[in-house]
């Protein structure tokens, strides 16, 4: 497809929320468009660079024997109240589902790993093993910026 064809415009301006050169670079670029406060949408150009990055990360990973899985991104309160974490990690997003039952949006999947191997890993002849998750996490940032790096 034509670039002129892809969806969406670059900009001759950098946006005046976006502080760092790399910021205003991808969104003059047409890369992301920005939907509120550190919250972004991938145009098509910038979708696609992430799944090529994502393609390289899960090609260099098979190479060693890693094994992807594919995680929640809704973690269970109690995974994070049995490492001790719930109270302690500021950027969480928690959130009440029916039954009035805690949830966390993933901020990471430690909790997800921890719990897998303490049901999963029952002797040292089941390791090692090399598991890999590619995903979206979820922060809740006091203040966003710097664009996509946090």
């Amino acid at each position: 497809m034509r670039l002129s064809q892809s969806f969406g415009k670059t900009l001759r301006e950098a946006p005046a929320e976006a502080e760092m050169a790399s910021h205003q670079l991808l969104i003059r670029a047409n890369y992301i468009r920005p939907a509120g406060a550190g919250v972004y949408t991938f145009m098509p150009l910038g979708y696609r660079v992430i799944r090529k990055i994502w393609g390289i990360m899960a090609e260099e990973m098979d190479a060693i024997s890693g094994q992807e899985m594919w995680m929640p991104n809704l973690h269970p309160a109690a995974l994070w109240q049995a490492t001790g974490r719930w109270g302690q990690m500021d950027v969480l997003f928690k959130l009440k589902g029916s039954g009035n039952r805690e949830y966390a949006l993933s901020a990471t999947h430690e909790e997800i790993v921890v719990d897998l191997a303490l049901r999963d890993i029952e002797s040292h002849r089941d390791l090692p093993r090399m598991i890999y998750h590619i995903s979206k996490k979820f922060r809740d940032e006091p203040r966003p910026r710097g664009g996509l790096i946090r």
